[in-house]
């Protein structure tokens, strides 16, 4: 079937889908003994795509996995200035994985990695609006806070739906919330935070979709099964429909990690 090459890139796990855009507009990228141009596509089964002259990789099982991010790790498979990356802790799942949104450095909880390009890049369109949940710690709260944390506010041109806001604990100005937001602005909980007047000290993503962080310890991971349907078939049937096609084809013998 004939797609688009980063499209192609990505799916094979060779690179995401904006390093297969710099490979192919830097000339390292070949069809069929000819330099590609972005936009350019290609069949994997039937073309000879080649990357810095080397063939393109064959296609691997797809892995998908949830692991508990601990904080000071940064949601990368490398970082320039030498941080942890969450690659290192999942090393041994034995193949190359790429996270699946981002999850800021200073945050913990549940973090989705898998080498399946496609499959990623729909779960992350706009779009579907997955709803993201979060347990929030606080300083700087007085009453009412809950009330303005919920407030729809406008971040980077672009006005949010009102997360759902539950007061969980307040003593003196701590105090501790659960928030869900219906999209994933860089560092949304915290500007959040910080247009309600409060300074977030701690943040940890507990559930995305219908698939939950549970007791999985710190640092750990575990493969998704296919009972675990992440995106729930009432609220995104499209999702859902991607999610069984993907894990029937690839997580049937697949068994909890840890």
């Amino acid at each position: 079937m004939t797609e688009r090459l980063q499209k192609i890139l990505s799916a094979r796990g060779m690179a995401s889908r904006r390093k297969a855009e710099e490979l192919i507009r830097a000339g390292q990228v070949s069809v069929n003994g000819v330099p590609a141009s972005l936009g350019d596509c290609a069949d994997p089964e039937t073309d000879d795509i080649r990357v810095a002259g080397q063939p393109l990789a064959v296609r691997e099982k797809n892995v998908y996995i949830l692991l508990n991010k601990p904080r000071g790790y940064v949601t990368t498979l490398s970082d320039e200035k030498g941080r942890p990356d969450v690659a290192g802790l999942v090393a041994d799942c034995g193949v190359r994985v790429y996270p699946v949104g981002r999850l800021d450095m200073d945050s913990e909880g549940l973090l989705l990695l898998t080498n399946d390009g496609a499959f990623a890049n729909a779960l992350m369109h706009p779009k579907h609006e997955v709803e993201k949940t979060y347990d929030v710690w606080v300083t700087g709260y007085t009453p009412g806070g809950e009330r303005r944390l919920a407030k729809p506010i406008t971040l980077d041109g672009y006005t949010i739906r009102p997360p759902k806001v539950k007061l969980l604990k307040a003593e003196g100005q701590s105090a501790k919330f659960r928030v869900t937001i219906h999209e994933g602005r860089n560092r949304q909980v915290r500007r959040m935070c910080d247009a309600a007047g409060m300074h977030c000290t701690r943040l940890r993503r507990i559930q995305e979709g219908s698939l939950r962080l549970g007791d999985l310890s710190l640092g750990k991971w575990r493969y998704l099964t296919e009972a675990e349907d992440w995106c729930g078939h009432r609220e995104h049937p499209a999702l859902f429909e991607i999610f069984l096609h993907f894990l029937r084809l690839s997580l049937a013998k697949c068994r909890r990690f840890c």
